[in-house]
């Protein structure tokens, strides 16, 4: 019997605003491919190394699959660094990676970073045998030892190239999937979420998109639409009754088919923090909230190390004056991807501390919510 997709935030009538494009989804933005493994070994007590296991990574493809690979212009930003994103240093000097991203567990980066250099090696065997070319993949992790065994290092090289081999354009499954399978949001269960926002700009039609490994935030701090759901649906709040420290993190990815620069990456990934901080989040000191928003317009084939070298290239860039409206579509399809996140979520037993359980939001209690504040739509 085949799976019944779960209901998404506009499914319950929430009033987002913009309009999607055919999947609500980061593979909006033509070529970009979306794959995954979770890996998932059941309830039990912690035992370091034996599980619980309740973690998985998360691998989008930018420009899907080529015969060689080829620069996909980027920008990042860091609302708070307690976090880890690989390749950074090159984004922010040069404005491009060649790479895959993937998304996993702050403790299987390593892993995620061999596997994809085999990965790359594999796929574009001729451009790095033949020639002075190197891997340097991008790879960003959130905590979710929560409801996993993360010192147990599950994650291994065939579940991230089980991610990568899968990877495929269409809908994009959310909530405990891939990276995301362990991950919490404002002390309900969290993970993965994706959204898209179709703009027009002087009569051209653009995608922006975004997904999300959600991990982040306080009950008190949550807010849907403008409505301060978190301080009406009190109840298990895991964390809060704890430490009362943020943990976890979250990674933004952004995509678009706009012709952007460097520089005008790094400001739309700016706009991911806004995103985030529509639904209450103030950025907290054990959270890493890191953005990376890149573009897949200027598609130019740049020779490795050793092959003959053009003198320049020609790139289109977008006037910064229409950049507002890519703006207010980043805003929204982030906060739209971290509540898809949490509405299409299944509550997970936790392992620290033993014995709880982190609730997925209940869709009629958060409607209720809403409804007082005359915030559903009909």
């Amino acid at each position: 019997m085949k799976k019944v997709a779960p209901p998404r935030a506009r499914d319950l009538g929430l009033p987002l605003e913009g309009t999607p494009g055919k999947w609500n989804a980061i593979t909006d933005v033509s070529g970009v491919e979306v794959g995954y493994c979770t890996l998932n070994s059941g309830d039990g007590p912690l035992k370091v190394g034996s599980g619980p296991v309740y973690t998985g990574v998360t691998a989008i493809l930018p420009r899907g699959r080529q015969e060689l690979p080829r620069p996909v212009w980027a920008g990042l930003y860091d609302l708070n660094g307690n976090g880890e994103l690989t390749g950074s240093h090159w984004i922010e000097d040069a404005g491009y990676f060649i790479s895959p991203i993937c998304i996993t567990n702050t403790h299987s980066v390593g892993m995620a970073h061999h596997a994809t250099v085999g990965w790359m090696l594999e796929q574009h065997k001729d451009y790095f045998e033949q020639y002075h070319s190197w891997a340097m993949p991008v790879i960003a992790e959130t905590y979710d030892g929560l409801l996993n065994d993360i010192c147990g290092r599950h994650i291994k090289e065939e579940h991230v190239l089980a991610a990568l081999d899968s990877a495929t354009t269409g809908p994009v499954a959310e909530g405990n999937v891939g990276g995301g399978a362990g991950m919490q949001s404002y002390e309900f269960k969290g993970g993965t979420g994706t959204s898209s926002r179709v703009v027009e700009v002087q009569g051209t039609q653009y995608t922006v998109a975004a997904l999300v490994q959600s991990n982040f935030g306080l009950r008190p701090e949550f807010s849907v639409c403008g409505v301060p759901v978190g301080q009406h649906i009190t109840e298990n709040a895991i964390i809060t009754e704890s430490s009362g420290h943020e943990q976890g993190s979250i990674v933004v990815i952004i995509a678009t088919d706009a012709p952007l620069l460097p520089a005008q990456l790094k400001r739309l990934a700016k706009r991911g923090a806004l995103g985030i901080g529509r639904t209450g989040t103030y950025g907290g000191h054990f959270s890493g909230d890191i953005m990376m928003a890149f573009s897949t317009a200027n598609d130019i084939i740049m020779p490795p190390l050793g092959a003959e070298q053009p003198t320049s290239f020609n790139l289109e860039c977008l006037n910064d004056a229409h950049c507002d409206t890519l703006y207010l579509a980043t805003v929204q399809a982030v906060e739209e991807s971290v509540l898809n996140a949490m509405i299409a979520a299944e509550s997970v037993a936790t392992i620290k501390p033993a014995g709880r359980v982190l609730e997925a939001i209940d869709h009629d209690a958060l409607c209720r919510v809403m409804a007082s504040y005359s915030r559903l739509r009909e």
